[in-house]
């Protein structure tokens, strides 16, 4: 940019130089942003990784800078970021709150709210999915919303749930919304529910079974739906099931998305169940291995080339992929998640803490450690144009610098 000011200004003379400068570096502004958004579950593949580069390597004494914090609610949705503005969902007085906010302020630019009972382990546990100029939400009880992103309009409303008589799971409805062509395909129902994306009409339901926790997945053939029972990959135009996996957990928590690659497919689950990865062929599906490694209760793990990163109950581990074997452990995760940035691992443990770990199998080497929250901290953090989101049960959403 300095060169092209020197040039400009040689040739045009100053005032002109400095409007073009301005739009120059406006315009690579919003590329870099559009490149660096978050705007669904697990960011923009949905694997919780991000493409960013150049993240500090460690804290300053006073750990990252705060850019701002605000109160949302109570819950564990996390967050989504689209064009700098951050979209999250919380719970005060028996009302979930759609936020949309200014991302370099904190402040709001509109809320939209509903009746919602605030549930055991109060609060929304779905994450907002950003597609187009809307803005998809799913409530604990089944409500699917249809936002318009710049103003809050309601442009439909279909509670799955009643429509479809699909059973709650204990906890309320937890999966986030995916975009698949022209559907929103929901963990509604023993095998999913998708809604025309911009009617909210039913386009394809499975039976009334009762819904697992965590959220649909693309993958080559299909859309993965991980139930109360097991794993189910469907036809995303039509619903109809591709291939089953049996995996029957305690209480029914599968709540850990699966994770695919190339020909196979990890799924884990805690209550000492474990985790799996299997081989997918046609509509046959295989154990390679099956371990108690890892066994994630509700934050889905993070696979980086030949390791699995994730939280085993109460303790971030890695495991090889090929084997299931343990590569390393580090204690005092709680039931914290993480994500994955720039060679690193981002890790929120349940206490607060925020720390970076350099994301190799060969060995735990801790980077930086700051304690950056109070409560309770059950939702992984989010990256989103060198500033990382964290958010807490309570209803803290604190924004932090991950860039000098």
């Amino acid at each position: 940019m300095n060169i092209l000011y020197r040039v400009n200004a040689f040739k045009y003379g100053s005032a002109l130089a400095l409007w073009t400068i301005t739009i120059a570096v406006t315009l690579t502004s919003q590329i870099a942003t559009r490149a660096n958004d978050w705007p669904q579950f697990r960011g923009p593949a949905r694997n919780g990784i991000s493409a960013e580069q150049g993240l500090l390597s460690a804290f300053p004494a006073a750990g990252p800078k705060r850019v701002w914090g605000v109160d949302i609610g109570k819950g564990f949705s996390n967050v989504a970021i689209k064009t700098g503005r951050v979209y999250a969902i919380g719970n005060a007085n028996d009302q979930d709150i759609v936020h949309c906010l200014n991302a370099t302020t904190g402040r709001m630019i509109w809320q939209y709210r509903y009746p919602c009972g605030a549930g055991d382990y109060e609060g929304p546990r779905a994450t907002p999915l950003l597609a187009g100029n809307n803005v998809y939400t799913l409530s604990r009880e089944g409500l699917a919303l249809c936002l318009n992103a710049q103003t809050g309009k309601v442009i439909w409303q279909k509670n799955i749930a009643r429509e479809t008589g699909a059973a709650a799971p204990g906890w309320g409805f937890a999966g986030s919304p995916l975009l698949s062509g022209n559907m929103v395909v929901y963990n509604i129902g023993s095998a999913g529910t998708a809604l025309d994306k911009t009617t909210g009409k039913i386009v394809w339901k499975s039976g009334p079974g009762v819904s697992g926790y965590s959220s649909p997945v693309t993958f080559g053939g299909g859309v993965a739906i991980f139930g109360a029972k097991g794993l189910t990959a469907v036809n995303p135009a039509t619903g109809k099931a591709l291939w089953q996996y049996p995996w029957e957990t305690s209480y029914d928590v599968n709540a850990a998305d699966p994770i695919f690659s190339g020909d196979t497919v990890f799924i884990s689950s805690n209550y000492g169940k474990g985790g799996a990865l299997l081989r997918v062929s046609g509509n046959k599906v295989t154990p390679v291995w099956q371990s108690r490694n890892m066994k994630n209760h509700f934050n889905t793990c993070v696979q980086v080339g030949s390791a699995m990163y994730g939280n085993d109950e109460n303790t971030l581990r890695c495991i090889d992929v090929a084997t299931g074997n343990e590569r390393w452990s580090m204690r005092g995760m709680g039931k914290g998640g993480l994500i994955a940035a720039d060679g690193k691992l981002i890790v929120l443990t349940e206490r607060g803490e925020l720390v970076l770990i350099r994301a190799t199998p060969e060995k735990l080497t801790e980077l930086a450690r700051a304690k950056v929250m109070n409560g309770t901290c059950w939702t992984h953090p989010v990256l989103a144009n060198g500033v990382v989101y964290c958010r807490s049960q309570e209803g803290s959403l604190v924004a932090f610098r991950l860039k000098s």
